[in-house]
């Protein structure tokens, strides 16, 4: 390819008005009008652009198709014209796009809308380790849930859940993420059996119950292992023992004691607030605002100073206490008198007797979080 022709292929976005420019025509002789071409590297199309009727699309692909010839380009070279990249590539493409943008590919067309609900594009964020934290929060019965990136600096409003179930929105519930999914679980009774959920079939099946009924409980993945924590029995009783779950035996063992040191103010006090990160359980105790982490080999709690909210206001309810990847993250009202919601993070070590923690003082436009967080997960996407 000639250096003129290779600078043509680079630079040259005018065309002439009523057809492609033949071979040895001169450019400037010609009514410029400008069209959407690109040459050597892909480019995600603008979604904020409505898109061009089909008789436009037609039009441009065949002034498209004159370009590539005049331009020496063959049909390979040309990497993204008019939505018409190869699957596998529009996937790797849109798979790199913040998941905050995803929503604008409903409004391309309808293949675009079906990939999106084919979450095919999610797996491949996953096997490129592209995943990231989002935070969702619920702050009110009827209200919406909201979304949040990690550094809260960007926040979208998610749709509202399709359901008119009073006990639902006004009782307890508990808010889990399941790969992309998030499901709500509402009104706790003391229960002994246990099902586990598959997310790929979306099915529950039964296993072998727990040694202990009981409601208002936490759960937990650590080792290889799933954990129930604390909760309380048929008398509302508070439970100071844990069970242990062994997938391969289906069996649970009984952990006794595990809360022998923990503090109960209230009968009504919140269920544990835990969370696992690498490979350590850390808890919030709601009484004394601190923060600890579990011994497994001595069965014992280790102090790691205090967390910088007032978690004992509401005796543990409404704050937002979660893992976040390598990090701790808690949501609630801050100590100072004001009582405005504060988010903070930290990286937590089982060693350090004192733990920093960064406040995220960044917040999103239009997102005001109110003093009482009614449901929280962290979902990897």
């Amino acid at each position: 390819m000639s250096k003129e022709v290779a600078k043509t292929n680079r630079d040259m976005l005018m065309l002439k008005e009523d057809q492609a420019p033949k071979v040895g025509a001169s450019l400037s002789q010609s009514k410029r009008r400008n069209i959407s071409i690109v040459g050597i590297k892909p480019i995600i199309p603008d979604l904020n652009v409505k898109p061009c009727s089909d008789s436009d699309e037609e039009e441009k692909g065949e002034i498209t198709k004159a370009f590539q010839n005049f331009a020496g380009l063959k049909s390979h070279d040309a990497c993204y014209v008019d939505h018409k990249l190869l699957y596998e590539l529009e996937v790797e493409i849109i798979a790199r796009l913040p998941c905050f943008e995803y929503w604008k590919l409903q409004f391309l067309n309808k293949k675009f809308l079906e990939l999106l609900k084919s979450c095919e594009i999610f797996r491949v964020r996953q096997e490129r380790g592209l995943v990231n934290p989002y935070v969702i929060l619920h702050s009110g019965a009827e209200s919406n849930w909201e979304m949040f990136d990690k550094d809260f600096k960007t926040f979208r409003r998610l749709p509202k859940v399709p359901s008119s179930d009073y006990c639902f929105f006004f009782s307890d519930k508990e808010t889990i993420s399941v790969g992309i999914q998030m499901d709500g679980i509402g009104n706790p009774i003391v229960v002994q059996t246990v099902e586990k959920y598959n997310a790929d079939i979306k099915s529950w099946t039964m296993i072998n119950g727990m040694h202990k009924a009981r409601k208002f409980s936490s759960g937990y993945f650590l080792r290889g292992k799933f954990y129930v924590l604390g909760g309380r029995d048929e008398n509302d009783k508070h439970l100071t023992c844990g069970e242990s779950y062994d997938e391969a035996a289906n069996s649970w063992e009984l952990i006794l004691d595990m809360l022998k040191d923990m503090i109960f103010i209230m009968p009504s006090q919140s269920p544990p607030l835990i969370a696992v990160v690498d490979e350590n359980l850390y808890m919030l105790e709601t009484s004394l605002n601190e923060l600890r982490v579990y011994d497994i080999n001595t069965n014992s709690w280790k102090k790691l100073g205090v967390v910088p909210v007032s978690a004992n206001v509401a005796f543990g309810w409404g704050i937002a206490f979660k893992s976040m990847g390598d990090r701790l993250l808690v949501v609630g009202t801050s100590h100072s008198w004001h009582r405005t919601t504060r988010v903070y993070s930290c990286c937590p070590s089982p060693d350090v007797e004192e733990q920093h923690w960064e406040e995220l003082k960044y917040w999103c436009a239009g997102a005001e979080l109110p003093q009482f967080i009614h449901n929280c997960s962290v979902m990897f996407a």
